[in-house]
């Protein structure tokens, strides 16, 4: 076992967040992509952190979308289908209803 190991998955971590962070928002810290679980400086948080899920489905509205779309991440912290200007945040797995998708969060990407 190697004895460096901090934990084995790292599903749900702290990271440094804008504030005013909401859970349910999409989040992009460097290259880490991932959804907040909880509010900025909640929880077990400092203020200015939020835990982050960086796998997994998440429901988000996103209008025209369709199962395999790449979905980006603006610097405003909006998704989109937009590619150029914008970085790789995850993809389309599911249509819900009406705008509705389901986006598998890529936890990392450049």
């Amino acid at each position: 076992m190697a004895l460096n190991e901090i934990f084995k998955v790292g599903k749900s971590i702290s990271l440094p967040v804008p504030n005013g962070t909401k859970s349910g928002a999409p989040v992009r810290v460097g290259v880490l992509n991932g959804v907040a679980i909880v509010d900025e400086g909640s929880g077990f948080n400092a203020e200015g952190y939020a835990s982050v899920d960086l796998f997994g489905g998440h429901l988000f509205e996103l209008a025209g979308a369709a199962v395999g779309d790449a979905v980006y991440i603006t610097g405003a912290k909006a998704l989109t289908l937009t590619a150029s200007g914008n970085k790789l945040w995850g993809a389309v797995t599911h249509l819900h209803r009406d705008d509705q998708v389901v986006i598998l969060t890529q936890a990392i990407s450049v």
